[in-house]
C-alpha cells in the first residue's frame, strides 16, 4: 500500500512540474515572439523557475 501511495505522489509531482513547465513555455514564447509582450505585464522567472525549467527540459 505505501509504495502506491508513493506512486501517486511522484505522479502527481509529475503533473505539477509539467504544468508549470508548460507555463514557463508559453510565458517564453510570448516574450520573444511578440514584440508588444510588454502590455501582457509578464514578470521574469526567478532564479528557481529557471532552474525548475532547465530540469524539466532534461526530462523530455
Amino acid at each position: 500500500m505505501e509504495a502506491e501511495v508513493s506512486k501517486m505522489e511522484l505522479m502527481f509531482q509529475k503533473a505539477d512540474s509539467d504544468l508549470d513547465y508548460i507555463r514557463y513555455r508559453l510565458e517564453y514564447e510570448i516574450k520573444t515572439n511578440h514584440l508588444d509582450s510588454a502590455d501582457l505585464g509578464l514578470s521574469p522567472w526567478t532564479k528557481e523557475e529557471k532552474t525548475a525549467a532547465e530540469q524539466l527540459k532534461s526530462h523530455v
